[in-house]
């Protein structure tokens, strides 16, 4: 994130390389609005006609600490901003304090225009329930495994369900805790879906 000095308000800046190839996603809130290029195509969004930012937390396989904002236009339109960037084909490196202050300054830009834009936090409330709902088939399938390992005195299956469920309630319990689906205002970000 950069911070320049101009003739108005300061410019800030945020990009990030959304793939290997290809050029940055780049991003200015200037005192006309959210300037974006992307991938040859640029633009400027009016702090007052952007209607609703959703933040969420979107770990993958090469950074499992990611986050994600994406803002939508009142006229059509939407951009993912994401808080890490592609260096190498095996590296996926984070852009956290950049991510952070670039969202916060948005924010606060978007309340001083008197924006009206929906401000929601986590997956939408169908996908977050279709979640639940799988986790809970898992886990009654976990439980009658475990429960059939005990009866046949199974003692290795036991140890290895009881791991099983230990690491994959510590890798999923996060992402489920964070994507809780909720509104939030322009004054309290939700701490946990900011890096």
């Amino acid at each position: 994130m950069q911070v320049s000095d101009g003739p108005g308000a300061p410019v800030t800046s945020y990009a990030y390389k959304a793939s290997l190839i290809g050029s940055a996603h780049r991003f200015e809130l200037t005192d006309e609005g959210l300037s974006w290029r992307i991938a040859g195509r640029s633009g400027v969004w009016r702090y007052d006609e952007i209607s609703a930012i959703r933040l969420s937390f979107r770990p993958v396989s090469m950074q499992q600490h990611r986050f994600r904002a994406d803002v939508s236009r009142t006229s059509g339109g939407r951009i993912a901003i994401l808080s890490t960037s592609w260096q190498t084909a095996a590296l996926m490196a984070p852009q956290d304090s950049g991510f952070r202050n670039f969202l916060v300054e948005l924010h606060a830009r978007m309340a001083r225009a008197g924006s009206q834009a929906e401000l929601t936090a986590g997956l939408g409330r169908k996908t977050y329930a279709a979640v639940l709902a799988f986790l809970a088939v898992l886990a009654v399938a976990m439980a009658g495994l475990l429960i059939r390992a005990l009866m046949i005195g199974e003692f290795a299956g036991v140890l290895f369900i009881l791991g099983f469920a230990a690491l994959f309630a510590w890798q999923v319990g996060g992402f489920v805790r964070r994507n809780q689906p909720r509104s939030y205002s322009f004054d309290k970000l939700p701490a946990g879906l900011l890096p």
